[in-house]
């Protein structure tokens, strides 16, 4: 009898760490099953596979409680029967930045080859939706399959689940999608009535779906103990269906079938974000809003600001902390998983993933403190200095804003050079000595000190440092605040901005008149949806601060004003308010707007006070342009998305499983634009926006999203059975305050001509301060290493390529840097410069050396990266 198809029965289990439960919870379940697994491998040769969810954190868990078994599940990765990695976790590719899927492969393949070899597919079978840059990140560690379930339709190219797909770059993978996802074998009924009514109405799916007639049928679940009977329903399976093929496998031995038949196999590229067939959660962005902001700042500080300071450091002699890093990471990591960071989850794993981001935050902010403080202490000369570091890869001029503690009530600052520098005192405020040290008063010194806040603008080397030295006792260069423009409420040489009536933002861009007017309108509307999506009411009621009252202030500084625009809105206090147009509910806004000497940059911090319920807070960026898509950043490169999904119009119709909202996700910046002008919106963690209106476009950018259940049924926009479970998670209101921040760039020119990534990543690049002085509670006894007073290691120009990552390698003595072009049409080229002789060579992000010529990644095609070993001479 001819096959009709071959069926794969691969045993796995999917876990996840934490949802509903916590991550200990998981833990004692994952003792118990650990061991049924290790001991059926063990015992049954005929039990040739199990997956172990393609995540190593599976693993570091078990063997936190049970070490003793190490060698026991090191001989069964040899044997090739327990699959473990890629992956650390199984994270999510919408929501985390290009580094951290990076890392996170990094250090999974890495953990796994303590135990064997590594699955070498992009295994990721719930995330929410698959970045269109994974191919080429997959590549970057010698991985050419990826399998995956979530976000795929026919609208892509193809309705079959094999096909290759390519990034931007043209890097390719075999792709399997599961379109029935990874559970449909699981708990397979041993009667044939039971396997019949299960799994009939799959094959039909299954087989319709599939180009090659290689079928995959996991047999396993969430959290499940692997099937003790699975022997005994093969067996019945073969006796119903004697057409088919039924054998236990691994998923590569699916792969290299698919690949015997790759002629047949259809091209795609892109994003798959897709909700036709299964849901992607589109606008879970937006949950847990304080989550999601701890979590760009984690990414920022290990990436744009500790590595390349630790790098800095190791070129100047000090000990590189790899240990304390990884640290770091796998800490943010463990958040990074679907459901974790998609912050589907009860509030006391909440709690958990928060905790996780404060304790690496914690870490962060003092090791960064501490390298700093090294390398000031290692230059000659015991005076008081303030150093400046600049970890972007240009020189910048910057205004920056520090403070200064001595034991003096005047000061003056020279530089390098001698030459005296000019400062505003922004305030100053006496402190105690024993704050600083408290050895000083155990010996009766009560003098206080003093802590000016000072605002000064410098030109700082490229990836490097300058210092200032700082005369106490002596009268300083003082600047005297800047005027008050006689007719905009604040002015540079770029932008003229004045106050509306209503408390809104009225921008004139001087360069080419562009207005950008009624900028920071609050949107305030309801919000009918669980943790994973965004719904509105079915009885609507939109309310924005145009009606509202507002009070303001200004403050005129040196080289930077700012602007408080405090707004009050009465809103409803939940959904039976709004249906009923009540408002005993309150959201507070304090809007801080930063325009600073010489800059085209609009910083902007708000400050939510809300006090309602289950509703969506959004700010409005009208501008003017008229356009029908929008560029967003993402992992490596960019993507030019609709303004309107066009599948919107019909989507009940045509049986989408949730409705395609264009509600998109950014990493840091997105871009509207016409002809030659255009605006950004730089970002740190608000990742979620959409654009409004039927001509002239705006931004609107989520702040905050108030829900109450984990999950909820028969969403406005997401029919049919709860996702997740009907769990009351009050916290996820978040009510009570709540901080963000984002920027307004405008430009002339392509985006990446215009060096738009760049100034992102600038703008999330802040200046580091480091002041020394002769006392820190935290003694340190004198180092070796001599450090000079100004110093930059390299540079690299300020539009084309991008700088992603600068670090030493993991495992020798060089210097690591990634660059990327972040064009969506345009090569660019990789012009690096060392201040010492160097010499380079490609390697994978696996950071194992690649056989390239020099001159295939000179010039990098839209999209793509290149990961560069840097070594200097002895």
């Amino acid at each position: 009898m001819k096959k009709v198809s071959r069926v794969h029965i691969t045993p796995h289990m999917h876990w996840d760490r934490e949802w509903y439960f916590t991550s200990e919870e998981s833990r004692i379940l994952l003792v118990n099953n650990m061991e049924e697994i290790l001991t059926r491998l063990e015992q049954d040769a005929e039990y040739k596979y199990y997956v172990l969810d393609g995540q190593t954190a599976v693993l570091e868990d078990y063997l936190a409680a049970k070490p003793q078994n190490a060698l026991r599940i090191k001989a069964q990765v040899q044997a090739g029967k327990l699959i473990v990695g890629p992956w650390y976790t199984q994270t999510d590719t919408r929501i985390v930045a290009a580094e951290s899927i990076v890392r996170n492969l990094l250090y999974g393949m890495r953990d796994c080859r303590a135990f064997g070899e590594p699955m070498k597919i992009g295994y990721l079978p719930d995330s929410f939706g698959m970045s269109g840059q994974l191919p080429h990140i997959y590549n970057g560690f010698g991985i050419t399959r990826a399998m995956f379930w979530r976000g795929c339709s026919e609208r892509h190219g193809t309705d079959k689940t094999e096909f290759i797909w390519q990034s931007r770059d043209g890097s390719e993978v075999i792709a399997q999608v599961l379109p029935l996802g990874y559970a449909i074998g699981k708990y397979l009924p041993e009667d044939e009535a039971g396997l019949r009514k299960r799994l009939e109405s799959y094959f039909a799916v299954l087989e319709k779906a599939s180009l090659t007639g290689e079928i995959l049928l996991p047999n396993g679940h969430d959290q499940m103990p692997l099937q003790q009977n699975i022997f005994t329903v093969m067996e019945k399976m073969r006796h119903i269906w004697p057409q088919r093929e039924f054998l236990m496998s691994r998923f590569e031995d699916v792969f290299e079938l698919i690949e015997q038949q790759r002629e047949k196999l259809p091209r795609l590229t892109g994003e798959f974000i897709d909700g036709k067939y299964m849901r992607v959660h589109r606008t879970i962005g937006s949950t847990r809003m304080d989550i999601k902001l701890a979590h760009a700042r984690m990414e920022n500080r290990i990436v744009n600001l500790l590595e390349p300071l630790c790098t800095i450091a190791w070129r100047l002699g000090f000990e590189y902390p790899h240990g304390l890093l990884e640290m770091m990471w796998k800490t943010i990591l463990k958040n990074h998983a679907h459901d974790s960071i998609g912050c589907c989850c009860s509030d006391k794993v909440h709690r958990e993933i928060l905790a996780r981001f404060q304790q690496a935050e914690d870490m962060a902010e003092n090791l960064l403190r501490f390298t700093q403080r090294k390398i000031a202490d290692g230059q000659p000369g015991d005076g008081d200095k303030l150093v400046l570091f600049n970890l972007m890869p240009y020189p910048r001029e910057e205004v920056i804003n520090t403070t200064l503690i001595l034991r003096a009530s005047q000061f003056r600052l020279r530089d390098v050079d001698g030459r005296e520098v000019a400062y505003f005192i922004r305030g100053k405020r006496e402190i105690d000595p024993g704050l600083i040290d408290r050895q000083i008063v155990h010996y009766g010194n009560y003098d206080p000190f003093m802590a000016f806040d000072i605002q000064l603008i410098q030109t700082l080397p490229a990836m490097g440092y300058s210092t200032l030295f700082i005369e106490p006792d002596v009268p300083g260069m003082l600047a005297a605040p800047l005027a008050s423009p006689r007719t905009a409420l604040m002015e540079n040489s770029f932008w003229e901005i004045s106050l509306n009536d209503d408390g809104t933002l009225h921008l004139r861009d001087k360069a080419n008149g562009q207005v950008y007017d009624r900028v920071l309108t609050l949107e305030e509307s309801s919000d009918d949806g669980d943790e994973y999506d965004y719904s509105p009411a079915r009885k609507e009621w939109l309310l924005t601060s145009l009606q509202s009252t507002h009070t303001h202030e200004v403050i005129h500084e040196a080289w930077q004003s700012r602007a408080v625009i405090r707004v009050a809105l009465a809103v409803p206090l939940n959904l039976d308010e709004r249906a009923a147009r009540l408002t005993s509910g309150s959201l507070g806004a304090e809007f801080h707007v930063t325009l600073s000497h010489n800059s085209r940059r609009i910083d902007i911090e708000v400050q939510l006070d809300n006090q309602a319920d289950d509703h969506r807070v959004r700010v409005l960026i009208p501008t003017p342009f008229v356009t029908d898509h929008v560029l967003a950043d993402t992992q490596f490169g960019t993507v030019s998305r609709p303004v309107n999904d066009s599948a919107m119009a019909d989507w009940q119709a045509q049986g989408w499983k949730e409705a395609p909202v264009p509600v998109w996700n950014m990493l840091s910046y997105t871009v509207l634009q016409q002809a030659e002008h255009g605006l950004a919106l730089f970002s740190e963690g608000l990742r979620e926006f959409e654009i409004v209106g039927e001509g002239e476009k705006t931004f609107a950018l989520t702040l905050l999203r108030g829900v109450g259940m984990l999950g909820k049924s028969d969403l406005l926009l997401r029919p049919g059975r709860p996702s997740g479970i009907g769990l009351p998670v009050p916290d996820s209101q978040l009510r009570g305050r709540l901080q963000s921040r984002f920027s307004l760039w405008s430009f002339s020119g392509d985006p990446l001509d215009a060096g738009v990534a760049q100034q992102a990543r600038r703008w999330l690049t802040p200046v580091q301060c480091y002041n020394k002085i002769p006392w820190n509670a935290m003694k340190l006894n004198p180092s070796p290493q001599v450090t000079p007073a100004h110093y930059s290691l390299l540079t690299l120009p300020p539009y084309g390529c991008q700088l992603s990552a600068l670090k030493k390698a993991e495992d020798r003595d060089r210097l690591i840097i990634r660059l990327f072009n972040p064009s969506a049409t345009t090569r660019c080229g990789t012009r690096l410069a060392f201040s010492d002789p160097v010499s380079l060579r490609e390697t994978g992000m696996d950071e194992h050396p690649r056989e390239r010529g020099e001159e295939e990644w000179q010039r990098l095609s839209p999209g793509q990266s290149v990961t560069l070993e840097v070594a200097f001479p002895e």
